[in-house]
């Protein structure tokens, strides 16, 4: 595949994309998905890993790959698109509108992952690169959706994603994770979508780096507490993304091996079920990359391949008080600090 492309990156200046950006970025994101699905299916010992490709007529393509009914996953994607044409999506232009008129060029690698276990918690990863014109950026993030949450595994997702912040900036996690709080929130449930991560997204050489749509949020507070982050170069947010995308499989599998053989039961399937509605509800009424694949008109199973293979809605739930199903509504749905976490007193 040959990317569209421009004049604007062929530069020395430091602080705009060099003339082979999309090239590394896009070999970058491909080698992150060859390793993570790696690690992934020795995880699971029995599923692997199958690949579709596929290219998208306007320009692009990408490579889906799919795990179902393995020893862990019942059902899982990871995916890496790139793609670039002449026509700027609608959800690009309110937010930067400086790209008007100029050919984009998009790449990413996306990742979901939903465990059979109920015990093991669901993970979402998505890191990506933007340009259009003189307009470039990186965003992405990961969070952590548990059924049945452990306050350690937790935090040692939350500690892994830190020490990958604090290698380039000791505000990036403080700021990212408050973003991702405000960012996997279900306005119309008033609960957040799990326990968080990091979310950032416009990262280039401005100053500021918060450049969400809630300007008075804890994540813009502590933007402008903060203030200007000096100019940052594209070398450095690059490496800042790379360093995030390695720390996924630190993050995740020890997770998964500390619960994998934890025994469920019906009650805690059909509990996992229920709540999985919770992120189908998140990424057809907010997600901002399955709005961006679909308005540029990407490839609908690999855009959708986060969705869980089986899910429940029933009406009216309440959690019986007093149980583990409980203590998700009442604390772990909540945004919390958990680097610095102590259990509340009335904890089960």
């Amino acid at each position: 595949m040959t990317a569209f492309s421009t004049s604007e990156t062929a530069s020395s200046n430091p602080l705009i994309p060099p003339s082979d950006s999309r090239q590394r970025v896009s070999q970058f994101l491909q080698d992150m998905q060859d390793r993570i699905c790696e690690g992934l299916a020795q995880a699971d010992g029995v599923g692997q890993f199958q690949e579709d490709s596929w290219e998208r007529e306007e320009g692009g393509g990408g490579r889906s790959r799919v795990i179902r009914e393995g020893g862990v996953f019942e059902q899982g994607g990871v995916n890496f698109s790139e793609v670039w044409g002449k026509d700027l999506p609608p959800s690009i232009l309110v937010q930067r509108p400086e790209a008007a008129g100029h050919g984009f060029y998009a790449t990413g690698t996306s990742m979901v992952l939903h465990p059979h276990n109920p015990y093991i918690p669901t993970v979402h990863l998505n890191y990506r690169y933007f340009e259009a014109g003189p307009v470039w950026w990186f965003g992405g993030g990961i969070d952590l959706t548990p059924y049945y949450p452990f306050v350690e595994d937790v935090i040692h997702f939350h500690s892994t994603l830190k020490q990958a912040c604090d290698a380039h900036h000791p505000e990036y996690y403080p700021t990212f994770k408050l973003w991702c709080d405000e960012y996997f929130y279900l306005k119309h449930r008033q609960e957040t979508r799990g326990v968080g991560g990091i979310f950032f997204d416009y990262q280039d050489n401005r100053g500021n780096l918060y450049h969400g749509p809630d300007a008075k949020g804890l994540a813009a507070q502590h933007s402008q507490q903060v203030g200007d982050v000096g100019e940052r170069t594209w070398e450095q947010l690059f490496a800042f993304i790379q360093s995030c995308g390695n720390a996924f499989l630190p993050a995740y599998l020890p997770i998964i091996e500390r619960r994998r053989s934890q025994e469920y039961g019906d009650r805690e399937r059909n509990f996992q079920l229920y709540r999985r509605g919770r992120y189908v509800e998140f990424n057809l009424v907010y997600d901002r990359g399955t709005i961006f694949g679909l308005q540029t008109n990407g490839r609908t199973e690999s855009i959708l391949m986060s969705l869980p293979p089986l899910v429940r809605w029933e009406y009216g739930y309440q959690p019986e008080p007093n149980t583990p199903e409980a203590q998700l509504y009442e604390t772990f749905l909540k945004p919390q600090d958990w680097l610095n976490w102590t259990p509340p007193t009335s904890e089960v």
